[in-house]
């Protein structure tokens, strides 16, 4: 049967005001942060991998290890922000916003791994235990924890609460800060007792902690590229509340949600109106109560007219069918 859209002069596919500035999120004020703190990083990275070779200390060679996958994972965020103010084009309709999700995604990776290869050398120390200096290790972790609190207090302005860019930064801060706190310790034991186990033991535990910071970053940047529905966003719970709320709404179907940067939510949706003849009321009703009761800002809205011959897809169709079931008889 005929898949009927209203395709009038009025153009029933009316679309949300395309701003299509999801580039600003994260302002200039984030993107030096970062910036500073992949110089700074990149710098005492340097330091850490002379006093690790120096010392023979597995802790300071795999906080330096981290520290230069940190220089170029800041330097990546750097460059997300950067390109996420980029106006959108015919070729990008969006922009670069969503690249911001891919460094973090990326970012993830990187600790991911980093914290596996900490971990097989830690066994390959404990096999052929190596002699550490315990002094020049102790003092070059020092003045990089301290490095690593002043990076953490600076990134800790910026939107770490909903960046995506910017929580994978400061986790690789943080692991780096726990990187140089376990090299103090391991220093201070080998100093006290001569156990030079402590060192690629201490090691290990700071790689478990890079690989449980990871998974959460991984996860959530990989469902956001993917363009899963955000989080918080239920399509049936949408669905109900639109045919129960709204008199001049009979089902809806072809329900898909996704976020480009965490921070927006978008949605795209098919309406079939009580009355065909007065179709075109639906949309700003529609809209308005997607932006008032779920804080959705963008919506693309298709009128339906021909309830009968919609095709309702297999991921959708059942929210339609069952908000058209549970509709009370009037």
């Amino acid at each position: 049967m005929s898949h009927s859209h209203s395709h009038d002069h009025h153009d029933h596919h009316l679309h949300e005001h395309h701003d299509h500035d999801h580039a600003h999120h994260g302002g200039h004020g984030d993107q030096n942060k970062v910036g500073i703190a992949a110089i700074i990083t990149f710098t005492f990275m340097f330091a850490e991998v002379a006093g690790g070779l120096i010392s023979g200390s597995l802790a300071l060679l795999a906080d330096a290890a981290h520290m230069l996958t940190d220089a170029g994972s800041l330097a990546l965020a750097w460059l997300g922000y950067s390109l996420a103010r980029r106006p959108a084009d015919d070729a990008r309709t969006f922009g670069f916003s969503r690249f911001k999700v891919l460094a973090a995604f990326v970012n993830g990776l990187l600790l991911l791994g980093l914290g596996i290869w900490i971990i097989v050398e830690a066994i390959h120390r404990v096999i052929s235990p190596e002699p550490v200096l315990s002094g020049i290790m102790f003092w070059v972790a020092v003045i990089g924890l301290l490095i690593n609190l002043a990076l953490l207090k600076l990134l800790h302005g910026g939107h770490s609460h909903h960046d995506l860019n910017m929580k994978g930064a400061i986790l690789h801060v943080a692991g780096d800060l726990l990187g140089s706190v376990a090299a103090i310790a391991a220093a201070i034991i080998i100093w006290l007792t001569g156990w030079t186990l402590i060192d690629p033991i201490l090691s290990v535990f700071v790689a478990c902690l890079l690989l449980i910071g990871s998974v959460p970053i991984i996860r959530r940047s990989a469902h956001i590229l993917l363009q899963g529905t955000p989080s918080g966003i239920n399509l049936q719970d949408i669905a109900e509340s639109l045919v129960h709320n709204l008199e001049s709404v009979q089902a809806v179907h072809h329900m898909h949600a996704w976020t480009l940067s965490g921070d927006d939510r978008m949605i795209t949706l098919h309406v079939v109106p009580k009355d065909r003849q007065h179709a075109i009321d639906v949309i700003p009703e529609v809209r308005q109560m997607l932006s008032d009761t779920f804080g959705i800002d963008h919506a693309t809205i298709e009128v339906d007219v021909d309830p009968i011959g919609c095709d309702m897809d297999q991921g959708t169709s059942q929210i339609a069918m069952a908000v058209e079931s549970s509709k009370p008889a009037k």
